[in-house]
């Protein structure tokens, strides 16, 4: 993912989610970053950009038992 749409994915996801703490990591792989919430892994966001005229993206977010649990 390139750091202009990185920024603007950040940009979109701190005014809807209603947070500036949100941060987005790279990983080794191009089409996905680590997303963090207050220095805490939230999720992972994928690009799909396949079509240059279609770019989307996907917030894959997993919520453990143990975390509902605590």
């Amino acid at each position: 993912m390139k750091p202009e749409q990185m920024k603007s994915v950040r940009d979109y996801l701190c005014k809807r989610l209603g947070s500036e703490s949100i941060t987005l990591k790279p990983r080794k792989v191009q089409d996905s970053v680590e997303v963090y919430l207050n220095d805490e892994i939230l999720g992972l966001l994928y690009i799909d950009d396949e079509d240059p005229n279609d770019v989307s993206y996907d917030l894959n977010i997993s919520i453990l038992q143990q975390d509902l649990d605590g």
